[in-house]
């Protein structure tokens, strides 16, 4: 991941120090739990442990060097573990295990952390949303379907709604990180041939993990899955930053970014406060989505396995996670900061619209007086293309229609925004959390 959008605290997980390291822990705590069963000497796990080396540039570097002679980069790892061990207690690194036993643990170690990450900053998006819902539940705003005026709603049920769906996606993420928090050390072909399964129970429950049935390799729908939960994080910061981008349209201006001291919307037109976050995580998405059909391809390996996954993972897995909770971090400030004009969005809703968002008010009235369906249908249409056309006031076409005959307190029933959002707390009922 660039350094621009890669958060410090995930992309460390994911350096190459780390990557050693939680692989080195794994293959001590195997030497200590084969010496609980007397295959390893005491002794030797103990001096394993005591001489554990120190996992930093210097051993990167290191194991670096030597897989440009084993062109492999675990055993050069071992090699590597091995030597700073010193002998005869180094030859039991590694002791009848398989690359992928270290590999896929230590990774599936790493991406655990890193969901518990993500799960905490979208937790803090969905409580973002929330508040800003409570907020604003009766800041009236036009509805738009097809991107037209439609019915009055509220700001509040915007994000009401946008934070019902985080939660569905907090859901999700739980889902993944659980399915995600396994290991395997069963050997080449996952048969636990030299390794006893008490093992492998063992150094998983060290590391919080569970222990389950693989081939050579954990199965890769797991990997899947974790790419899926941040892909449909991303796919919901996406619909709450498209919203933003619609409202802070000029001919709109029901919202706007936060915009900070010092900062610049544009650099030749002074007036400009582009919405450069909201566009930001709408093109991040795109990128998430991609990693997640990286990862579906992966699944699918020969045999007990094959090494094509493993490429792509490298890229795609640390890459997805970094965004994402790059990305959560970003939406959680545009929920918190975001601007809202509720005098913009009345005027838009009133004057703006001609008040042709009462168009099926009129329709109901008219059929609760007695007129057919279609008919009152043709009627109030009629009247909101004169409307359009003549450019008048929804309200003043229909009071001077004579086949509208509303009476003047049904009149002001049909034309009150309230009347239309009496039930908009509902929204906020099912923010349960």
């Amino acid at each position: 991941m660039i350094r621009r959008y890669a958060p410090t605290d995930v992309a460390a997980l994911f350096s190459d120090e780390s990557r050693f390291d939680t692989m080195l822990e794994v293959e001590i705590l195997a030497a200590e739990a084969l010496s609980r069963r007397g295959v390893v000497p005491s002794a030797d796990a103990a001096t394993l442990r005591a001489r554990r080396p120190v996992v930093d540039a210097a051993f990167v570097e290191a194991v670096n060097e030597r897989e440009l002679v084993t062109n492999h980069d675990t055993a050069a790892f071992v090699d590597v573990v091995q030597a700073a061990v010193g002998m005869p207690e180094g030859a039991w690194v590694h002791y009848g295990l398989t690359s992928s036993d270290v590999v896929d643990t230590a990774f599936c170690h790493v991406m655990t952390r890193a969901m518990d990450i993500v799960i905490t900053e979208a937790m803090a998006l969905r409580d973002a949303l929330s508040a800003r819902a409570r907020e604003t539940i009766d800041w009236p705003i036009t509805g738009r379907t097809h991107g037209m005026h439609a019915e009055p709603t509220t700001y509040g049920a915007k994000f009401a709604l946008f934070a019902l769906q985080v939660d569905r996606d907090l859901t999700r993420a739980r889902r993944a990180r659980e399915a995600i928090a396994v290991g395997k050390l069963s050997g080449a072909v996952g048969t636990f041939s030299n390794i006893d399964p008490e093992v492998e129970a063992d150094v998983c429950a060290n590391l919080g993990l569970a222990p389950v049935p693989a081939t050579q390799v954990i199965a890769r729908d797991r990997h899947a899955e974790v790419l899926y939960a941040c892909a449909a994080l991303g796919t919901s910061m996406e619909a709450f930053a498209l919203e933003v981008r619609h409202l802070a349209r000029s001919e709109v201006g029901e919202a706007e970014e936060p915009f900070t001291p010092g900062q610049k919307g544009s650099s030749a037109m002074p007036h400009k406060r582009n919405p450069v976050l909201a566009e930001r995580l709408c093109g991040l998405a795109r990128v998430l989505r991609g990693y997640l059909q990286a990862g579906l391809e992966d699944v699918a390996l020969w045999h007990e396995r094959d090494i094509s996954h493993s490429s792509v993972e490298r890229v795609i897995v640390p890459d997805a996670l970094q965004l994402s909770v790059y990305m959560l971090r970003r939406a959680t400030y545009l929920a918190n900061g975001l601007v809202l004009h509720p005098e913009r969005a009345m005027a838009n809703l009133t004057v703006g619209s001609r008040g042709l968002v009462f168009s099926q008010s009129v329709l109901l009235a008219l059929v609760d007086g007695g007129l057919a369906r279609d008919d009152a249908y043709r009627i109030v249409q009629r009247a909101a293309r004169r409307a359009i056309e003549e450019d008048r006031s929804f309200r003043e076409v229909v009071e001077s229609d004579h086949e509208i005959a509303l009476d003047r307190a049904t009149l002001e029933a049909v034309f009150d925004p309230a009347r239309l959002l009496v039930h908009r707390r509902r929204f906020l009922e099912a923010l349960t959390w």
